[in-house]
């Protein structure tokens, strides 16, 4: 089967799409070719993963209309025409999402080549909702999306396809708590709270975080690992020095799969990545979503981990320092609580999300789609 992936902008578009590549690649030899923005992440993290790369002209077009959004129609329009024999030789094509995807996303309307879509997010992003309106099926993290797309079109919940890494986790956690314990400079015996702003951190967190090892200073039995961000790294490394609590900040976290086999609780956004990783490894988590998140995505997907029993949900710009450092040694003190919390996350979660995107695209190109 010859898949073509389109999708990118952000890594967030871009690993579950190098995921499913990877599942089509184990499951039955598929070949994948990649397309998006020559400027995006995808431009270097496809080629590393091993995958063929075509980059096409893309520009993220503005809500309201205006020059920079005329041009941006014009160059999707430029690109769809460049891609077209790539696309033409697909069995189907995946959306992968974000607005590098839409070149290739018109290509197959054009071309008539069974076209499904990634829509990670509750709310759907602006090329979902557009080409939703010819595609042969839709792929979901949440089930409140079903209600935001077209009646007619199939949608499955297939999960947010994660790294092979992470969604083993379960199955290694003894091991690479070890790992982790020795790789972040940690101690055994400690509960660890992991403080996750994503994959540039979040300001706002950081700070909160800086309110709460004050408060909980004295806390011998707690470590934090917190995840500032490469630019706010060194502006934070002074946090508990010095105290009996334990805190250890990095910029980023490479290996995302040792802290979240070690973590026994997370704060963090609410990026569907970061939600899609947590649950799959039964974290219980504070979800503190983005304000100004497009749409106030974060918000729709916090609240349904939270309704599914694997989150608390806290707005941001209500929360102090002392609201969030109480909420957390409630959970923390409560173990029979994180430990259904956990068990939540993992009945929400699919950790085998890549595989049945996969089994999807070869539904759809064997004209089973609809």
């Amino acid at each position: 089967m010859n898949v073509v992936i389109a999708g990118g902008g952000t890594a967030g578009h871009v690993f579950p799409a190098l995921a499913v590549a990877d599942a089509l690649r184990e499951r039955d030899g598929s070949t994948a070719i990649f397309v998006g923005s020559a400027a995006g992440p995808e431009a270097r993290l496809v080629p590393d993963a091993g995958y063929p790369f075509t980059p096409v002209r893309v520009v993220s077009a503005q809500r309201r209309v205006s020059l920079r959004s005329l041009r941006a129609l014009r160059m999707t329009f430029a690109s769809a025409r460049e891609c077209r024999p790539l696309v033409d030789e697909a069995d189907v094509v995946l959306g992968a999402g974000g607005y590098a995807s839409a070149p290739v996303v018109l290509a197959a309307r054009r071309a008539r080549r069974p076209l499904v879509l990634l829509s990670p997010d509750s709310v759907p992003g602006a090329v979902t909702r557009i080409a939703a309106r010819w595609a042969t099926a839709i792929a979901t993290t949440f089930e409140g999306t079903r209600s935001r797309l077209p009646a007619r079109v199939r949608v499955e919940r297939t999960g947010n396809p994660i790294r092979g890494a992470v969604a083993s986790v379960e199955a290694r956690r003894a091991d690479l708590k070890e790992e982790a314990l020795a790789l972040f400079g940690l101690e055994a015996g400690r509960r660890t709270l992991l403080v996750l702003g994503g994959s540039q951190g979040a300001l706002r967190l950081n700070e909160l975080t800086r309110e709460v090892a004050a408060i909980l200073s004295d806390r011998g039995d707690l470590q934090i690992l917190l995840s500032a961000g490469p630019q706010h790294e060194a502006a934070f490394r002074d946090l508990g020095r010095d105290a009996p609590l334990l805190v250890r900040v990095v910029g980023s976290i490479e290996r995302i799969e040792l802290a979240l086999a070690l973590g026994d609780l997370a704060v963090a956004r609410a990026g569907v990545g970061q939600i899609a990783e947590l649950t799959a490894c039964g974290v219980p988590s504070i979800l503190v979503p983005y304000p100004h998140a497009t749409e106030h995505h974060q918000e729709a997907n916090a609240r349904e981990v939270q309704g599914a029993g694997a989150a608390v949900v806290l707005d941001e710009p209500s929360l102090t320092g002392g609201t969030l450092s109480g909420r957390i040694m409630e959970l923390m003190d409560d173990e029979a609580e994180r430990e259904e919390m956990s068990r939540a996350a993992r009945a929400w979660s699919r950790p085998d999300a890549a595989e049945r995107v996969a089994t999807l695209l070869a539904e759809v190109a064997r004209g089973r789609g609809r």
